[in-house]
């Protein structure tokens, strides 16, 4: 990065670093609410958090992805909520840059500011109609939908009568917040305050070029790259999104360590009166944790130096190996980091059942993120080994 980017980026970790300790006081109200604060998103936008990865034609910054997953790591310290609602809305105003310039000038053209969530679970059902598509359906899991103006929602375009059969056209529709209803439904154990309700759609007409393939986004060959130009957007859609559901739980061990050291300092055992701090499974808990942390930030940060290098140019194309092996490394990262807050958990005693309890949160929040379905990690450790052992890949979104 150029040193007047390397500024940007430091100036933008300090900014999280500085809302760790409000967002810690105002997590049990957001959890209560079943939404982060809209004082909280506006700080995160006055911040300049949501341009991180925006086209710099639109207010953007265009910084490296490092520089994104940095901060929504830095924030998850605070509240992972917090750090999962800016993860997945964020990142759309990157691929908003992959559709049709006319679908951003739809969004942007009078607020560049503007906010879109998402469900890409492809659960729609599309009609061809003249001049366009008709989408109704009703998706699960819009997280931050109620701060945000559009979303962005899957589906699989069936092909048109006549046409021939081909591989399944699955496609990101992009709705206006006119078009569709977002009904309540958010009621569990972690991540209680992203606000991942329903959103349902009934007859929507969507024109065509606010819809983006799947398939262009895998060979990185969008419409959008013909006047958004940057290396940036020619990295493949499914390497960046799922770094985004993900990376948030590093963040969160991270603080969940923080916090276990402070507590652990101070606790002697009501029953023995030994103090934590000799406890050898304490001192191994911590350590156990922080390295997990450490590897799996260099490991991030390995990935996207290779997803960049390639993507200025600058070495060779990247292998459809390479993106099995990063998919995978991303769909182990909450399970690693379930193994380095479980450590902690079972070492708190029998204040660690409490909500009050400062890890308790992180633990509840990181295991609820191991529910996303793209942080599966058998299916797609069993699809690398497959590879690798001759067999055909068996995933798409990479």
């Amino acid at each position: 990065m150029s040193p007047e980017n390397l500024q940007l980026a430091q100036t933008l970790v300090e900014r999280a670093e500085a809302m760790i300790p409000t967002l810690k006081e105002r997590a049990p109200e957001a959890a209560a609410q079943g939404q982060v604060h809209s004082e909280t998103v506006q700080e995160m936008a006055d911040a300049g958090f949501f341009r991180i990865v925006q086209p710099k034609r639109w207010g953007g910054y265009e910084l490296d992805p490092q520089v994104f997953f940095d901060v929504q790591m830095t924030l998850a310290q605070g509240d992972m909520s917090v750090a999962w609602i800016l993860g997945v809305i964020a990142i759309h105003n990157w691929q908003l840059a992959l559709f049709d310039d006319r679908a951003a000038q739809d969004v942007w053209g009078e607020n560049d500011a503007t906010l879109i969530s998402s469900s890409y679970m492809p659960v729609g059902k599309v009609e061809h109609v003249e001049g366009g598509l008709k989408l109704s359906g009703r998706w699960g899991f819009s997280s931050g939908s109620e701060h945000c103006e559009w979303v962005f929602l899957g589906a699989i375009v069936p092909p048109k009568e006549g046409d021939p059969a081909g591989p399944p056209d699955m496609r990101t529709f992009l709705i206006p917040r006119s078009d569709y209803r977002i009904e309540e439904n958010w009621d569990v154990l972690g991540l209680k305050a992203t606000g991942s309700n329903d959103i349902v759609v009934e007859g929507a007409f969507v024109p065509e070029y606010r819809t983006h393939k799947a398939g262009d986004g895998f060979a990185m060959q969008s419409p959008g790259n013909a006047v958004n130009e940057a290396p940036l957007f020619k990295i493949p859609f499914g390497q960046i999104f799922v770094r985004a559901v993900s990376s948030g739980a590093i963040g969160a061990l991270e603080g969940a360590v923080n916090s276990f050291i402070d507590v652990a300092k101070a606790r002697v055992g009501v029953n023995d009166g030994k103090k934590a701090s000799g406890d050898p499974d304490v001192q191994f808990a911590i350590a156990k944790a922080q390295s997990i942390v450490d590897e799996l930030k260099l490991v991030l940060n390995r990935n996207f130096d290779r997803l960049m290098e390639q993507a200025r140019g600058e070495g060779e194309p990247l292998s459809m190996d390479e993106r099995i092996k990063m998919r995978n490394d991303s769909a182990a990262v909450v399970q690693r980091c379930i193994e380095g807050v479980d450590l902690m958990f079972n070492s708190c005693g029998g204040g660690g059942i409490f909500h009050s309890h400062p890890v308790s949160k992180y633990f509840l929040d990181i295991h609820a993120g191991r529910a996303h379905v793209a942080n599966q990690p058998g299916k797609y450790a069993r699809n690398l080994g497959g590879v690798q052992l001759g067999e055909p890949n068996g995933d798409f979104f990479l």
